[in-house]
């Protein structure tokens, strides 16, 4: 029984499993497992773990190979009820177009967490390619039916350097106490990927959990290496569904009318912009964002 669980999920993942497993084979803490969820499982896939497993001496993990691709919240809840039967006391989830070069980088998040009894904590986490900052905590604009990063875009300095806690972070790199599955559940499926984690932010507000930012530990996150960016056919539709989705779930009241208000004008003005092709998903997800029903979330299961 390991004490961490490490969850990842794998699609199409190839180039950037290298880094992955370098920055997981420098770690001084090894009291974990990493649960590797493959939504695009092949045999290249399988020689290249097995490859880079030896070369890294990253032994403690289990590949799962999933049917197909069920999508990023799906794999998130795989590896987390996995990571919760296997007795670990915290998970971290995180993606695998990143890297990081600090050996301690897991213990010290995993010992603050236990010494300060904080449940959900994150490092400062950089641009892979300019190592400007990616985020340095987040919040939500619910008005908007948005959340933003602290400093996106910036250089590093001292304003970007406190410890702070933050009502939003993305998951790409959160250490959660499991105790916090068993109140917020897990991830809503239905978002297959954009939002889930949002979502599941949102709940543990709701129930007065924080994220504290450790800015002292830091991670390079190679940003949408894998799906492409914000303007591909898959990023529109999916990004324009879940978002719909999420403020029809979540919000009420004068924040659903100004939130749907303003999604809708700045998707006009995106329509105005796209080809055929981008007008027609954007389009799609649009109807789909309606047609979702937001009953339910889905449990931890026992």
């Amino acid at each position: 029984m390991s004490q961490l669980g490490l969850v990842t999920v794998l699609f199409k993942a190839d180039d950037v499993l290298e880094g992955f497993f370098e920055s997981l084979s420098i770690q001084n803490f090894k009291d974990y497992h990493l649960y590797l969820v493959d939504n695009s499982p092949n045999e290249g896939t399988d020689k290249l773990i097995q490859t880079l497993s030896a070369k890294f001496g990253v032994t403690n993990y289990t590949h799962v190979k999933n049917a197909g691709n069920e999508g990023v919240a799906r794999g998130n809840n795989i590896g987390i009820e996995l990571s919760v039967k296997d007795g670990t006391t915290h998970t971290v989830l995180l993606n695998n177009d990143i890297e990081f070069s600090q050996p301690d980088l897991l213990s010290d998040m995993l010992r603050y967490a236990i010494e300060h009894n904080e449940p959900m904590i994150v490092p400062k986490i950089y641009f892979h390619d300019n190592r400007k900052v990616w985020m340095a905590g987040g919040e939500f604009l619910l008005y908007k039916g948005l959340t933003t990063h602290v400093g996106e875009g910036d250089n590093d300095g001292t304003k970007y350097s406190r410890e702070a806690y933050f009502d939003y972070a993305p998951t790409c790199f959160m250490l959660i106490d499991n105790k916090v599955f068993e109140k917020a559940g897990l991830m809503d499926e239905k978002y297959f990927v954009y939002y889930d984690d949002t979502d599941f932010i949102f709940r543990t507000n709701k129930l007065g959990y924080k994220i504290k930012l450790l800015p002292n530990l830091h991670i390079y996150h190679k940003v949408s290496s894998i799906t492409g960016g914000k303007t591909t056919l898959f990023s529109i539709y999916y990004g324009t569904r879940n978002r719909i989705y999420f403020i029809r779930k979540n919000l009420s009241g004068l924040q659903y009318f100004c939130s749907m208000g303003f999604t809708l004008f700045a998707r006009l003005l995106r329509y105005l912009q796209f080809d055929k092709e981008q007008k027609a998903k954007l389009v799609t997800g649009l109807k789909d964002g309606f047609k979702l029903n937001p009953a339910g979330t889905s449990p931890l299961k026992p």
